[in-house]
């Protein structure tokens, strides 16, 4: 006769993580919430470098910016795991027979562990001549520029929210340089009041503008992604 069971054992258990010793309890929860996250977990299993892989992922899902023959521009690109995904969607390696072959530019201010198919650089796109340099590592103009850049934590919550736009619009402006028209500009921003002049410059430019919370972003996160479309490109400087 089968043994009757609570059904206990047919859940996931939920790993719990004791505070140690100069350990505070908000890096105790944050390691206990790693520890539990689907997308942690997924990322494991299917080999990217973390759980953002899946936001891209899904981003792409839906807006359809990763083709093959795409050039594509990575902000703050470590530790890679957007770069993992984008290479084989835009055919970087030219593994997909009769599709046009993409490039991928990665940027960061730290050495990354390379990606097969992406090139990744060491450089601040914030100092003077990025965008020169950019453009010429790419040989041209970009189709997509995108951003998962997130400022370091002060632990206040709102000087964190304008570093993260700051970061965000910092961006959106390297994007209007180097991107080609119909292009398209992907960046993690937070939602709290401050993100409205940069809703406003993005609606100027491209076609489109979205705002998107993927399904691996965590619930009590006030991170959301802004997808605009169709890049219109800028108004030529008046010779007079």
């Amino acid at each position: 006769m089968a043994r009757k069971t609570s059904g206990r054992g047919q859940r996931e258990l939920r790993t719990k993580v004791k505070s140690a010793r100069g350990r505070r309890l908000s890096s105790t929860l944050w390691l206990e919430r790693q520890l539990n996250d689907p997308y942690v977990k997924k990322a494991r299993a299917e080999g990217y470098r973390g759980r953002a892989a899946f936001k891209i992922l899904e981003l792409d899902e839906k807006y359809r910016f990763l083709v093959p023959g795409a050039r594509i521009v990575d902000l703050g690109c470590a530790p890679g795991g957007w770069l993992q995904v984008a290479v084989p969607r835009i055919n970087a390696l030219g593994e997909r027979k009769g599709k046009a072959r993409g490039r991928i530019i990665g940027i960061d201010l730290q050495e990354v562990e390379p990606v097969p198919g992406a090139e990744i650089h060491v450089l601040d796109f914030l100092d003077e001549g990025a965008d020169d340099a950019i453009r010429g590592w790419l040989g041209g103009k970009a189709d997509v520029v995108m951003s998962d850049m997130a400022a370091s934590s002060s632990g206040h919550k709102q000087t964190d929210h304008l570093r993260i736009m700051a970061l965000c619009e910092a961006a959106a402006e390297l994007a209007f340089d180097v991107l080609d028209e119909g292009g398209t500009f992907v960046a993690k921003v937070l939602a709290g009041g401050a993100e409205g002049d940069l809703q406003k410059r993005l609606k100027q430019h491209f076609a489109k503008v979205a705002n998107v919370k993927p399904a691996a972003s965590r619930s009590d996160s006030s991170e959301k992604f802004v997808v605009a479309t169709g890049f219109r490109g800028l108004p030529e400087a008046s010779g007079d």
